[in-house]
C-alpha cells in the first residue's frame, strides 16, 4: 500500500518533483479541453506533494520547523501561467515543479504541466511562508533545504 501512495505523490527526480495526472471527465469544460481552473488544482497537488516528499525524506526538518513557527503554512502570492496548448479527457500529464528561487520568507517555484515532451502549462508560483497568520522568515533548515533542492535541479 506505501508504494501506491507515494506513487500517487510523485517522486523527486533530478531536484524536481514529478507527479502523474490522469485528465477525468470532470475536468474538462464543454469543448472536451480542460477547463483552466483544473490545471490550478493539479499544480497545487504537485506543490503540496512535492513539499510533503521533501518533509518525508526529512520528518525531522518539518518537526523542527513547527517548532519554530508553529501552524506554518504555505500560501500562494502570486502566479504567473501561460496555457499553451489544451488537454483532453483521458490524456496521461505530468506536474513537474522545481525550485526556482528562495528568498526570506518567500519561494518561487516553476511549475509546467507536460503531455509527454509537449509542455502545455509554464507557471511560476511565488508562495510565501505564513505562521501565526504572518508572514515570516522560512526556518533556515527549510530554506536550507529547498535551496540543496534547487541546487540539484541546476545540475547538468
Amino acid at each position: 500500500m506505501t508504494s501506491a501512495m507515494s506513487a500517487l505523490d510523485g517522486e523527486i527526480r533530478e531536484g524536481r518533483h514529478v507527479m502523474p495526472v490522469r485528465v477525468y471527465y470532470e475536468d474538462t469544460d464543454f469543448s472536451g479541453a480542460v477547463y483552466h481552473a483544473s490545471y490550478l488544482r493539479f499544480m497545487e497537488r504537485g506543490r503540496t506533494n512535492y513539499l510533503r516528499l521533501l518533509g518525508a525524506d526529512q520528518r525531522a526538518l518539518f518537526e523542527e520547523t513547527e517548532r519554530e513557527a508553529p501552524g506554518f503554512a504555505f500560501v500562494v502570492r502570486t502566479m504567473q501561467i501561460e496555457f499553451l496548448k489544451p488537454a483532453r479527457m483521458d490524456d496521461l500529464l505530468e506536474i513537474v515543479t522545481a525550485t526556482e528561487e528562495v528568498k526570506g520568507a518567500s519561494i518561487t517555484l516553476h511549475q509546467r504541466v507536460m503531455r509527454g515532451d509537449d509542455m502545455l502549462i509554464e507557471a511560476h508560483v511565488k508562495v510565501a511562508f505564513v505562521s501565526g497568520g504572518r508572514a515570516r522568515p522560512i526556518p533556515k533548515p527549510l530554506r536550507t533545504a529547498m535551496r540543496a533542492d534547487h541546487e540539484s535541479s541546476q545540475q547538468p
